[in-house]
């Protein structure tokens, strides 16, 4: 699969750049067993020149041939490297970064290179009913392994106190897995879909 760069592309974020772009396909709930429920979802990541993906998740619960029958759940976030913040960095809140990117070129990104030869990557995402999630973890490749260090829940939002999370490219298609712990349980298989790259 042959992924294009827009050009204005902050150079930390190609390790990232295959991401780029909507994806659409369907998955299974829990682990994929003949009595688990179907679900359909649309996965959009964007950039707009700074230095992080933008992710927005939508999904439907579907019947066995795709057809949506309601609304299931939606979430959104940042996904970045991980790294230390930089005087070129903006932030907090409105306080604007310099004119030009922290990490300016190729060699720079290559420094960040971890131990495995790949990148270390955060990625916050914030659910409906008050559930925010910290993830650090990796990206090699087209390959990405995800680990919450946080779970922010608010006051009446449901017991949820770890996940996991991997992505991977097959033959130009993106599979993921989520793993949760919820409800006093240990991390269990949560969902698992197969999405396909849309114009």
């Amino acid at each position: 699969m042959v992924t294009e760069l827009p050009t204005d592309l902050t150079p930390e974020l190609v390790p990232l750049s295959w991401l780029l772009g909507t994806w659409e396909g369907s998955g299974r709930l829990g682990e994929g067993g003949p009595e688990s429920e179907y679900f359909s979802q649309r996965v959009t990541f964007s950039q707009n020149g700074l230095p992080y993906l933008s992710y927005r998740a939508e999904s439907w619960l579907t019947d066995e041939d795709g057809n949506k029958l309601r609304p299931l759940s939606l979430e959104s976030g940042f996904w970045a490297l991980d790294r230390k913040v930089l005087d070129g960095d903006g932030g907090p809140g409105l306080i604007p970064a310099d004119i030009v990117p922290a990490l300016k070129t190729a060699d720079d990104v290559e420094e960040l290179r971890n131990e495995d030869g790949g990148f270390d990557i955060t990625a916050t995402i914030v659910h409906p009913g008050g559930i925010a999630e910290l993830y650090y973890g990796s990206i090699k490749g087209p390959q990405i392994q995800l680990s919450t260090d946080l779970v922010m829940r608010g006051q009446n939002s449901h017991e949820y106190t770890a996940a996991t999370r991997i992505f991977g490219l097959v033959n130009g298609d993106l599979f993921w897995r989520w793993d949760v712990s919820a409800a006093g349980k240990a991390l269990e298989a949560h969902a698992s879909a197969a999405l396909r790259k849309i114009a």
